[in-house]
Parts: structure tokens; C-alpha cells; sequence
């Protein structure tokens, strides 16, 4: 009986049809591997990822294979996105045991729970090394069965070596550290290709974030020139889609011209962020259109009827992988007539030959149009073309912390940019997440889908990111509910995933218990929860004067600080945070009657490319205090600040220590370092 028909998540779902008599993660599940003493066979994968589907086709939807899972395992399936607390552990076990990961990962565990065999993607015949699945199935089955005591000892030793901490803490990043993670990033960067390393080449949001707060703060012109080339070398080639805007998971190549087709939340939050950065420290129109097109690609393709947004979407169409995305000289003189098509072609990079698989090519655009006004119509035309075509899958459940991320990068952007549909999208988002995420007791669940909550708890990154959010909300909208939302999950955060050694665990302290508790401390494809409560921490000591938040901040970026030097792109949010602690972080309060001179200070002060700086905005009260416009006089950075010469006023602070108000935002801008501002 395949228990994963009432499943909400997508990528379980996907599973409900096979053979294997699927179960989830439960209780249950394990109780039935000890009444039948046979060992559990774990899957984990998420929805768009492309080889989870190769490995379902071949091996779980045979019936062959299915039956002999079914006689020999009891077999689990998790969502990687859904439970990220077993996919930590887990993950860490398959590193430890074959020196990579991946997904889709295959996991042989006792009845206990403790692995002691550990792989990825398993093909149905053997190849390129690997054994067939199915000649692994039969010796994990001999291997239990015949030599189940030595099983059992090697798994209780596996565990043992997961609960020893893999990176030991450090001090937080010092101005010399942060140099020299700099000096260690200019080493490992592609002069020819910007990125860093080799292939495959994912796209390095957190490091380029770091770099760019660096510049700003020293000066760097090699740290804003690593980015720079890197943002452009990205947004010009495959990995970006150069019609509907958003970036891919990642680049197959050095060069950046055959993504990983997959659109995964996470990233376009992240990358829009940076994007956004980079243009408001230099004004780049390449960065303003990234910021631009992938906003308008969240909020079309991945925003859910309910205000929230979803996951992914994948990487194949029609059973092919980047099959919606790809072009052939053909297909684009079929939409555009044989001169358009030749000539956008070759503005493209598509060729006959082919940049990808069977003769069609992605999308590049290595330079800019000529003419902007004929490129711009033959790429609508080439748009509403692909439209027609099956389009990938959607994983459309919310999960909270990449929503936080995506709140976030849409409420600075809509600011900045002055696109209220995106502040509008930020707050529908953040609405969700308060309506159907979070309880009286501001615990969070970690997912929901079609406005149906799930049950798995919230993790560290879900607090820490969305009080990422919730915090860019209030520095956008001015209004102080979304201040106190974020202080309502930060109290939850230092209360209960503190490890009471400067650190957090990724899951509370009433949590369900796994084989350990998971405490991953280095940054992947997103923050670590680590490094993002670390960030959040900051941002709200700065707006209200907590020393209880900040004095949290610079234990927690001690891995940031032990790995600046050696792997600095293992660290890049942790970085990036301790970026904006060297900062101060600047503080900037403007405080006046809601016209057009407070206005102009507050859109200059979101200018500031200072790490990390804050804004808040406020009315003063006739106590002499000052609040969001309510007159309670309850966000300490606004209080005692008042009007000078009864005009809007601005003061730049560091740890609440004010100078002389301003009125001028040229002044402003000059006190901050605003270079760019439309």
C-alpha cells in the first residue's frame, strides 16, 4: 500500500502512483521495520529535481525492482524542501561515507534510524563506476542478513562521528579576516569566465553579496569588480532566461552556457537581492534589468493564488530536460520571418550545430542589441511563441524561509525601484506566512500548500529568513507590526535553538528527535540558519537598541570567522553579516511630517549601500519622543529625534550615538555613500 496519496507535498505526490510501498517519515514507518526486522530504505529528492525523476522512472516505477523493495525494506520518501532537518543528517551521513551529495540520496538505515549505507542516484545497470540499483538492494539485503551485528555496530559508530563537530567556531570575522576572504575568493575566481571554480558553476548570490558590502565599506575595486563581471557573465548567458527572466539552478559548464534548467525560489530571491545592490551602488542598467525581469518573473510564474510563493519549478517539460527553454535557428525564423530570426539568432548564440542537446541552443546575450526597440519586439513575440509549449512543473508549496528571502528582495526592490506591485507582493506574501504559517506562540510551520498548512515544524532558517523579511517590510513600509513580528520569531529563535555555545541547533528543543540533532553551520544554496538568525539578529538590535539580539550576533558568526581564510564561499551570508557589524551598522532615522522633504530623506537613506545599514521612518510626538506615525513612541532608534527648523530631519547613527541632524539629502547622501540614486 503506497501511503503518499494524501501527501501535501508535491514531490511525494509524484511517487503515489509507483509500486513501492511508499511511506512517509514517521513513526510508524520505523515501528514496522523493527515488528518486521528488516532494515529502511531512504529516499529523499524534491520535486524539481531532474535525476529524482530518471531515478523514479527506472527503478521505482519497475515493477521488478518495486516488489523487491517491498519484500525486503520498509521504504521512506521525504522532501528534501519539506524536511530539511533529515535531509541535514542524512546528507551529512552520504557525505561522510562517499565524499559527495546529492540528490536524488539513497540511504540504508536500521529500524533505529542510524544509516550505515549511504548513496545518491543509483542507475538501473551498472555505469560509469556505479553499481546497479538493484545489485545494491541485494547486498545491503545479504549484507543485513548475514553480518547484521557488524550492521548495527558500524551504524552506531556512523552516528557517533555526525554528533563530533565538523567545523570548529572561531572569533567573528575582524576587519583583517574579511581582507583576507577577499584575497582567498580573487585566487579561486575564473578570470576568463568570472564565477569561482570550475564546473559546474552555481551562482554565487551569498560571496557576491559579501563583495559588494566589502567594496562598500573599504573601497575594494577588486571585490566590485569580482562582482561586476560575475553578475554580468551570468545575467548574459544560459543560465538566465533571457525571455522570461530568472535564473536556473546552475551552469553544467565553466562558462555559463548550459544551465541545470530547474528555477528554484531560492535562488531568484537571493540573486534579485544582489542584482539589486550592485545597481545601487553603481547604477549598472544591466542590474536594474535583471532586478526587473526576475522580480516580474517571480511575481508571474511562481506567486500562488493564495499571495504566497512557490518552491520551484522544474527542469523538464514533456519528460526533457530544458526542453520549454531551448531553440532552434528554425523555431526562431518559424515565429520571426528568415531575416528577424537569422538576425536574433545570432544575437542569441543559436546555432546550427547547437549550444545544448540535439541541436538546439539556450539562450545568450552576450551583448546588447543594437537596436533596442526591434530586439525588444522580436523578444516578446519569441515569448508569447514559448508560451504555447508545455511548460515545466510547478512545485507550489510555500516553504517559509525562502518566502522570507523573497519578501525580502521584493520589498527593497519595490522601493527602490518605486514599483509598488512589488512592495504589494512582499506584504501579500508576508500575510500568508502569518495567517497560515504561524501560531499564538509565533512558532512557524515550515510549509503550506493551496492554504493548507503542513505539519512539519519550522527550522532555524525559517525564523531567521522570514524575520529577514518581516524587517525589510518594516524598513520599507514604515509599519512597526512587521518590526514586532520579527522580534516575536528572534525571541524564538535565542529561546529555543540556542546551543547554549554561541551557536543554534537547526531544529528547537522540541523538536522531534532524530539520531541527532542537526547544526549545519556553513552557508549552501541558501543561508544557513546560522548565519541568517546572525543577520536578523543584527538588523533588529540596530533598529531598537536590544543588547540582548546584539550581544547574540558575533558568537554566532564564529564559523564565519573560522572559515574566512579556507572557504570563504562555504561562509559568503556569514560574511556578508559580519560585513555590516564591522559597519556599525549605520543607523538612519528621519523623522517629519509624511511630505515631500521626509520623502526625499527616506528614499535617499535606502540609498545607502553601507552593510547593512537601517532605516526607520517616523513622525515626532508631542512627548519629544518619536514613533511610526501613531504617536506611541515605541521604536527606540526614532525616539528623542525631532524636526530641525521645523523641517524633516535625518540622523545617521552607529549603537544609537547620533550626528548632527540633517535636512539636505545631499548631505545625507554624502554622510552615507549614496553614489547612485534615480
Amino acid at each position: 500500500m503506497n501511503r503518499l496519496t494524501a501527501a501535501t507535498s508535491p514531490y511525494l505526490r509524484q511517487h503515489a502512483d509507483n509500486p513501492v510501498d511508499w511511506w512517509p517519515w514517521s513513526d510508524e514507518a520505523f515501528a514496522e521495520a523493527r515488528r518486521r526486522e528488516v532494515p529502511v530504505l531512504l529516499s529523499v529528492g524534491y520535486a524539481a529535481c531532474h535525476w529524482c525523476h530518471v531515478m523514479a522512472h527506472e527503478s521505482f516505477e519497475d515493477e521488478g525492482t518495486a516488489a523487491y523493495m517491498n519484500d525486503h525494506f520498509v521504504n521512506i520518501k521525504v522532501d528534501r524542501e519539506e524536511r530539511p532537518d533529515v535531509d541535514s543528517v542524512y546528507m551529512e551521513a552520504t557525505q561522510a561515507m562517499t565524499g559527495q551529495g546529492g540528490w536524488p540520496m539513497t540511504c540504508f538505515l536500521t529500524p533505529a534510524a542510524e544509516p550505515f549505507y549511504c548513496g545518491t542516484y543509483f542507475p538501473p545497470q551498472p555505469r560509469h563506476g556505479m553499481p546497479a540499483f538493484a545489485q545494491v538492494l541485494e547486498a545491503v539485503t545479504r549484507t543485513w542478513n548475514q553480518r547484521r551485528d557488524e550492521v548495527t555496530q558500524a551504524a552506531g559508530e556512523i552516528v557517533a562521528h555526525l554528533d563530533s563537530p565538523q567545523i570548529p567556531s572561531g572569533e567573528a570575522p575582524d576587519q583583517a579576516a574579511l581582507d583576507g576572504a577577499v584575497e582567498s575568493l580573487a585566487k579561486d575566481f575564473d578570470p576568463v569566465h568570472a564565477g569561482f571554480g570550475g564546473a559546474p558553476k552555481f551562482p554565487p548570490s551569498m560571496v557576491l553579496e559579501f563583495l559588494l558590502r566589502h567594496a562598500a565599506r573599504t573601497g575594494s575595486e577588486q571585490a566590485l569588480a569580482m562582482v561586476e563581471q560575475t553578475g554580468e557573465r551570468m545575467a548574459r548567458g544560459g543560465m538566465y532566461d533571457q525571455l522570461g527572466g530568472g535564473f536556473a539552478r546552475y551552469s553544467v559548464d565553466q562558462a555559463w552556457v548550459v544551465p541545470h534548467f530547474e528555477k528554484m525560489l531560492y535562488d531568484n530571491a537571493l540573486l534579485l537581492r544582489v542584482y539589486l545592490h550592485w545597481w545601487r551602488q553603481t547604477g549598472a542598467p544591466l542590474a536594474e534589468r535583471v532586478v526587473r525581469e526576475t522580480a516580474d518573473f517571480l511575481l508571474r510564474d511562481l506567486r500562488t493564488p493564495e499571495g504566497g510563493f512557490a518552491s520551484a519549478l522544474d527542469a523538464d517539460s514533456e519528460g526533457v530536460e530544458g526542453k520549454f527553454y531551448a531553440w532552434t535557428p528554425a523555431e526562431l525564423r518559424a515565429v520571426l520571418g528568415d531575416a528577424d530570426g537569422a538576425a536574433t539568432a545570432e544575437l542569441f548564440g543559436v546555432t546550427e550545430e547547437g549550444t545544448f542537446e540535439h541541436g538546439t541552443s539556450t539562450l545568450q546575450l552576450p551583448v546588447d542589441p543594437a537596436d533596442p526597440a526591434a530586439f525588444a519586439d522580436s523578444r516578446a513575440r519569441l515569448f508569447a511563441a514559448r508560451a504555447q509549449r508545455v511548460p515545466p512543473g510547478r512545485d507550489d508549496k510555500v516553504v517559509g524561509a525562502w518566502n522570507g528571502l523573497a519578501i525580502a528582495a521584493l520589498a527593497e526592490a519595490g522601493a527602490l525601484l518605486e514599483e509598488s506591485s512589488y512592495v504589494e507582493a512582499a506584504v501579500a506574501a508576508a500575510d500568508l506566512l502569518v495567517r497560515l504559517h504561524t501560531d499564538d506562540a509565533s512558532r512557524l510551520v515550515r510549509t503550506s500548500r493551496d492554504g493548507v498548512a503542513g505539519t512539519s515544524p519550522g527550522v532555524l532558517e525559517d525564523y531567521a529568513d522570514v524575520a529577514e523579511g518581516y524587517l525589510a517590510l518594516f524598513t520599507v513600509t514604515g509599519h512597526q507590526v512587521w518590526l514586532e513580528r520579527a522580534g516575536e520569531l528572534l525571541h524564538v529563535v535565542l529561546t529555543r535553538f540556542s546551543d547554549g555555545e554561541g551557536g543554534f541547533f537547526d531544529t528547537a528543543d522540541d523538536a522531534e528527535r532524530l539520531v541527532r540533532r542537526p547544526r549545519d553551520p556553513t552557508d549552501g544554496a541558501t543561508p544557513s540558519g546560522r548565519s541568517a538568525a546572525a543577520g536578523a539578529l543584527l538588523t533588529y538590535a540596530a533598529l531598537t537598541g536590544s543588547s540582548r539580539h546584539r550581544e547574540a550576533v558575533e558568537p554566532a558568526l564564529g564559523v564565519a570567522g573560522a572559515l574566512a581564510d579556507r572557504a570563504p564561499r562555504a561562509a559568503g551570508w556569514g560574511l556578508a553579516v559580519a560585513e555590516a557589524l564591522a559597519a556599525g551598522p549605520v543607523e538612519v532615522a528621519v523623522v517629519g511630517p509624511d511630505d515631500p522633504d521626509r520623502s526625499a530623506l527616506r528614499r535617499t537613506a535606502l540609498f545607502s549601500p553601507s552593510p547593512g545599514a537601517v532605516v526607520a521612518v517616523g513622525t515626532p510626538s508631542t512627548a519629544g519622543a518619536s514613533s511610526s506615525g501613531g504617536g506611541d513612541g515605541r521604536i527606540p532608534l526614532l525616539a528623542g529625534r525631532g524636526l530641525v527648523d521645523g523641517r524633516s530631519a535625518a540622523y545617521v547613527c552607529r549603537n544609537f550615538v547620533c550626528e548632527r541632524p540633517v535636512t539636505d539629502p545631499r548631505e545625507l547622501g554624502a554622510r552615507i555613500g549614496v553614489r547612485n540614486i534615480q
